[in-house]
């Protein structure tokens, strides 16, 4: 902890890239003369998150030598912890007409400026590793494999001076940087804050560890990710209809606070739990919560495969203390929360709902059972689905 009661930054220092006023004026003015490269929405959200600190300590998108370092070692050429590129692929064409020690402007996907880059580096994306080692997977029908497949043949790296981290983002109010979350925990109070990472709307399971990791430490920041998903998500903007009504409703605001990650989900599984709570930390947090398949999609992970990771690395070396719970549930037994720690009912003694089982009743208006999600939850998921 730094002598102000706050978890230091991922490498020691908040990065901050975002160009004073007098600086970002100029960079307006040249950019129209630059070469333009657009980025795609995983570039867009690594952009955002590079520009306010959010993947400190790196400062730009990464270098040959350091792509080639975190996926063979998860670790930096500095030794600090890390998980995953974050590079910034061109197609060949791009890349042809781009000279080292040129700047670019890079822009989002309507044209506008989000940064000036000056290029120290054009190598190749090995994207086959990138794929084996990250994801654990060369299959196209993997999500994160899939977009990355899709990515340019070169990567450029160098200077990043950044205008603006995004041009109208959604959700602003809630949109918080680092900084911003980091001043927030400090006037609450909080010296240990525990963050949620969630992709869908909290079901009774998560609200129940949520709590329970709130019993451990001084805050909870509820910090859905609202980047780049995969088609089947629900919709940030139901999603934060849901988290809204939920923390009105049955959480204590004096020890929540509700924020948005602008990070593009990648599906990585347990490389992406390490890459989660790194950011967390980034954001003050001191401890992460890491459930039942996280971050994974189909079957390409084992179910506490992201748990497990963490003890590949040295104590104290990821610097924020993963909470790691079983998969849980509404006992009748118990007539309360549990798990296999927990209980000893049957299965027949607990509410179990599959994804398609739930995604069937909401399309017929049906709430699911109380014991499974909250009704003003299923309420607002009701009505998304009917097109409300």
């Amino acid at each position: 902890m730094s002598k102000h009661g706050l978890i230091p930054p991922h490498g020691g220092n908040l990065v901050n890239l975002v160009v004073d006023a007098a600086r970002g004026a100029l960079l307006k003015q040249t950019a129209n003369d630059l070469p333009k490269v657009a980025l795609g929405e995983r570039e867009q959200c690594d952009l955002e998150l590079l520009a306010v600190g959010g993947l400190s300590p790196l400062t730009g998108f990464v270098g040959e030598q350091e792509f080639h370092s975190v996926c063979d070692t998860m670790h930096l050429t500095s030794g600090v912890p890390w998980t995953i590129p974050i590079v910034c692929p061109v197609d060949r064409g791009t890349a042809g007409r781009i000279s080292v020690s040129q700047p670019v402007a890079l822009t989002d996907d309507r044209g506008q400026v989000l940064a000036v880059m000056t290029v120290t580096e054009k190598y190749t994306h090995d994207k086959r590793k990138e794929a084996e080692k990250v994801f654990g997977t060369k299959e196209a029908a993997h999500p994160g494999v899939a977009v990355t497949m899709t990515q340019g043949d070169i990567c450029l790296a160098g200077t990043l001076e950044v205008l603006t981290p995004r041009h109208d983002p959604q959700f602003a109010d809630w949109r918080l940087t680092p900084a911003q979350t980091r001043a927030a925990f400090a006037e609450h109070g909080w010296e240990t804050v525990v963050a949620f990472q969630t992709r869908n709307p909290i079901h009774r399971a998560h609200e129940y560890i949520t709590k329970c990791a709130l019993e451990v430490c001084n805050g909870l920041l509820i910090h859905p990710l609202v980047g780049q998903t995969q088609k089947g998500d629900i919709p940030a903007d139901v999603r934060m209809k849901c988290y809204e009504a939920l923390l009105a409703s049955y959480y204590n605001p004096k020890n929540t606070l509700l924020s948005v990650l602008p990070a593009a989900m990648r599906y990585a599984g347990p490389r992406e739990a390490i890459h989660h709570a790194i950011m967390r930390k980034n954001y003050g947090c001191t401890h992460f919560i890491v459930g039942r398949d996280h971050a994974g999609v189909g079957t390409y992970y084992g179910t506490y495969d992201a748990q497990k990771i963490f003890d590949e690395f040295e104590p104290g070396e990821i610097g924020i203390a993963p909470l790691k719970f079983e998969h849980t549930f509404w006992c009748k037994k118990s007539g309360a929360m549990a798990s296999d720690k927990t209980t000893n009912s049957t299965k027949e003694e607990r509410v179990f709902l599959s994804g398609t089982a739930v995604r069937d009743m909401l399309a017929k208006g049906q709430r699911p059972p109380v014991e499974f999600t909250r009704p003003e939850i299923a309420d607002i998921l009701i009505e998304s689905m009917r097109g409300g």
